[in-house]
């Protein structure tokens, strides 16, 4: 199978079996993966420097064995930065921290098909940047019925001058981000989305949980307020999913959110994404900004 050596900003890396074929339903191959992440990079690298990355790789595709890593392989470049994270049991242990491109190519040429990160930046992983509301269906609700709670989430978080931002997960629902960037607890991020998603499960009790239990999601939208522990990660904007086709966690505008909460599909594969950020930029950019506070709340 195909190999290469390339220059990426200075630093030389082998790229392997770039015609090997990652998405056996579409034919997405190895090399379109690792030039779909050089690509991105430019808008995907600021919602990954600093923060400890959780890879899920995928070395023969997605319909083969996967595994989760953590610790960051000791076979890295040095170039590579590391940051302590939450580990196991005995305590922290060094994640990888994908700084600039080279990085992120590398990660790809492993087959690290999704980027998981945590709300914190490495080392203080009880300081958020933001909150998170993790929207997952449980069938047969869906997409649609996901964008019509986000749409009352924002609604809410709108009413005490709040704002919040729209991705899809590249797979089967949603993720608001509400930045803050300024000095908050862990514990008063997770208190927040818990105590708003339960204001939403109270005034919607056919449509919206936040109860845990997995057999009590039937046909409602799970909003998912643990992500927000500080050893919990969300799959990073811009990441790769591993599903039949190589679809994207997707920043997206209301608008799109609203017409989804219509019936209109709010899915974007790999191709799409890129032409999304010639065209809008990353929609994004302003989660690691703005400056917010959380009013104290249940």
């Amino acid at each position: 199978m195909a190999d290469a050596v390339v220059d990426i900003e200075g630093r030389q890396l082998k790229l392997t079996n770039l015609d090997k074929v990652l998405y056996p339903e579409t034919g997405f191959t190895k090399g379109e993966v690792i030039d779909y992440y050089a690509r991105i990079a430019p808008a995907m690298l600021p919602h990954l420097r600093g923060r400890c990355a959780t890879f899920k790789r995928y070395p023969n595709g997605v319909d083969g064995k996967f595994f989760f890593e953590k610790r960051c392989p000791s076979h890295r470049p040095d170039w590579v930065r590391v940051g302590v994270g939450p580990g196991d049991r005995r305590g922290g242990i060094d994640y990888c921290v994908l700084d600039d491109t080279p990085s992120l190519v590398w990660a790809a040429n492993l087959a690290a098909l999704e980027l998981h990160t945590p709300m914190s930046f490495s080392p203080d992983m009880t300081a958020p940047n933001m909150v998170v509301f993790d929207l997952d269906p449980g069938p047969p609700a869906g997409m649609t019925e996901c964008a019509e709670v986000a749409l009352d989430l924002r609604d809410a978080l709108d009413a005490i001058g709040l704002q919040i931002f729209p991705k899809t997960s590249g797979s089967k629902g949603m993720q608001l981000y509400l930045p803050l960037n300024t000095p908050h607890t862990t514990e008063q991020a997770r208190s927040f989305a818990l105590a708003l998603g339960q204001v939403m499960a109270k005034h919607h009790p056919d449509r919206v949980l936040t109860d845990m239990k997995k057999d009590l999601r039937k046909g409602k939208v799970f909003i998912d307020w643990s992500q927000n522990a500080d050893f919990k990660t969300t799959i990073c904007a811009y990441s790769l999913r591993a599903r039949p086709h190589p679809t994207v966690s997707t920043p997206v505008t209301w608008d799109e959110v609203d017409a989804a909460a219509s019936g209109e599909p709010l899915s974007f594969e790999a191709p799409d994404v890129l032409e999304r950020v010639v065209e809008h930029g990353d929609l994004f950019a302003e989660t690691q900004t703005l400056e917010q506070e959380l009013p104290a709340f249940g």
